[in-house]
């Protein structure tokens, strides 16, 4: 089935939706390919957590792009899905969550959404200079997640439970103006000034875990790549990727 430029397949039951199209990817699929699913045996977060949902209480999807993004950019494609899902959850729900800086979504503090991201640019059958890149998405729509993640849903959050593929179609619907602002580095400069006005990490004391080690300061705010901006010891320090972790209430609003 095609929506809003997608090729959307369904299935009841799936390992991942991620591990999926990523070897679909790697066999030529082409941009575009979306994977939803009742249930999967083996989803995963951030740093291979494993996520397991109940059946039909969470919108389980994948999508595959293909875009001309420079290594330090590729994030951006996080960035895309991530702000896709919180204008789909608003334009349904009349209210959307705000993003913690990289990959999730929170109602009031508490996570409601996980983004996970991966790259090969060896996967073939893309056009010259671009990277395959499968984004995940778990969003809870009456299950509030795992108890030990201080997780919420959609449902309890805003009082209004939309239905799976309705959320769906309208994620897929935002994703695709934003998928577009991909290829070009004025496109992706919007994208990540649209990532910093929905950034609630901005103004937080927090505690970044790096592959280099951990570093703890001030998020002050996003650069046109998407980075990350914290403050250590007065001295501003862009963050590509790394796990974030909020240390106190923010003492000053988001940008």
């Amino acid at each position: 089935m095609t929506e809003h430029g997608f090729t959307v397949e369904r299935f009841e039951s799936i390992d991942s939706t991620n591990t999926y199209l990523m070897e679909r990817s790697r066999a030529g699929a082409p941009a575009g390919l979306v994977a939803v699913a009742d249930f999967q045996t083996a989803g995963r977060g951030r740093l291979d957590r494993r996520w397991e949902a109940p059946p039909a209480s969470c919108l389980l999807t994948s999508v595959l792009l293909r875009e001309p993004l420079p290594a330090d950019e590729l994030h951006l494609a996080t960035a895309a899905v991530a702000l896709a899902a919180v204008a789909a959850i608003a334009s349904l729900s009349g209210r959307g969550p705000d993003v913690k800086w990289p990959n999730d979504l929170l109602f009031d503090g508490s996570k409601v959404a996980g983004v996970l991201a991966e790259a090969d640019a060896r996967a073939w059958d893309g056009a010259p200079g671009t990277t395959a890149i499968v984004v995940g998405i778990g969003i809870n729509l009456t299950w509030p997640g795992p108890p030990d993640v201080g997780g919420t849903s959609v449902e309890a959050a805003t009082g209004v439970g939309p239905g799976r593929d309705e959320l769906l179609d309208a994620l897929l619907f935002e994703l695709e103006a934003r998928r577009r602002l991909l290829a070009s580095p004025v496109g992706r400069a919007e994208l990540a000034s649209e990532l910093e006005l929905r950034t609630v990490t901005i103004g937080q004391e927090v505690r970044v875990e790096l592959s280099s080690g951990m570093i703890e300061g001030r998020a002050v705010g996003i650069n046109r790549l998407g980075h990350l901006l914290v403050m250590v010891d007065g001295e501003t320090r862009p963050i590509a990727a790394g796990d974030v972790v909020h240390l106190r209430p923010s003492l000053a609003p988001p940008v």
